[in-house]
């Protein structure tokens, strides 16, 4: 993943805990005002394929429940737990954690398109719970399973794996230890998946698949204790305070960047190698050759 990190490390988009939170809320305004607006915005893959993409991104925006005090403490929850373990793994690996979660879930969604295209024949009316639906509106209604509800269950999970020393208050009451709360979460997701109908497997299997794929390939670099944390950050400001990276250096009189943040500098194309220059070298100084 390092060399994937130096080419698209730039690219990550820092703070995306609170991206996700704020699309939540763009959500809940909708729900609001028009909750059936909502079927227009689902992770569909039938209308995806029949020119609606832009539910391949829409889908985000589907809140995981509906508002009130416990989501409302849950969403802080959350924005805390994801916000640390930014800081933690580095704000590329959690875009990756993030984003492959969001894709395997898009995947999983084309899975259950195609699963119930063949086992029902083709795009037939579909039984549910003794109602005879239409194919289209079956896959509208089984697509409101994919949210990023379980992608916030498998940050949980990811953070339990990385602090599982770290306490949190249950009912903000009872200490516990993160590693039991993480088993709890991740038999609770077994669970659903288990007793739920395909949507909800498929739902739940990609969050788990992406946890198990991400945590399997980076286990010695995400998974350390506070302690390791700490000491790698002290380690990390040590060497910003005591190094002192010099980026442009002009080869005349020598005076860098750092010396005088007002220069310009300068590589001069008639000179054979790498020379440069500051504003008052780059026109006077003999070319080497």
């Amino acid at each position: 993943m390092s060399n994937f990190e130096k080419k698209f490390g730039k690219y990550a988009i820092p703070n995306l805990t609170l991206v996700l939170i704020l699309f939540y809320v763009a959500g809940y305004i909708i729900q609001l005002i028009n909750g059936n607006f909502l079927l227009y915005l689902s992770l569909d893959p039938w209308k995806i394929l029949h020119g609606q993409i832009w539910r391949l991104v829409t889908w985000l925006i589907i809140p995981p429940s509906t508002l009130d005090l416990f989501t409302i403490i849950m969403l802080f929850f959350y924005y805390s737990i994801g916000t640390t373990l930014e800081r933690t793994w580095g704000t590329y690996r959690y875009n990756v954690y993030l984003l492959s979660g969001m894709v395997f879930t898009v995947v999983g969604s084309f899975l259950c398109l195609g699963f119930y295209y063949i086992w029902n024949g083709g795009p037939s009316p579909v039984m549910l719970e003794g109602i005879q639906l239409p194919f289209d509106t079956f896959m509208t209604i089984g697509s409101l399973m994919f949210s990023t509800y379980y992608i916030n269950l498998s940050i949980y999970l990811a953070f339990a794996a990385t602090y599982p020393e770290a306490r949190v208050l249950l009912m903000f009451v009872i200490p516990v230890k993160m590693k039991w709360m993480g088993i709890l979460d991740g038999i609770l997701m077994l669970f659903m998946m288990l007793t739920g109908g395909v949507f909800t497997k498929v739902a739940v299997g990609a969050s788990l698949l992406n946890f198990l794929v991400f945590y399997l390939v980076n286990i010695k670099r995400v998974v350390m204790s506070p302690k390791q944390i700490r000491r790698r950050t002290k380690f990390r400001n040590e060497v910003k305070r005591n190094s002192a990276v010099t980026r442009h250096k002009c080869a005349i009189c020598g005076r860098t960047d750092e010396d005088s943040p007002d220069l310009e500098f300068r590589f001069c194309s008639k000179c054979n190698g790498n020379y440069e220059y500051c504003q008052y070298h780059l026109f006077t100084h003999s070319h080497v050759k």
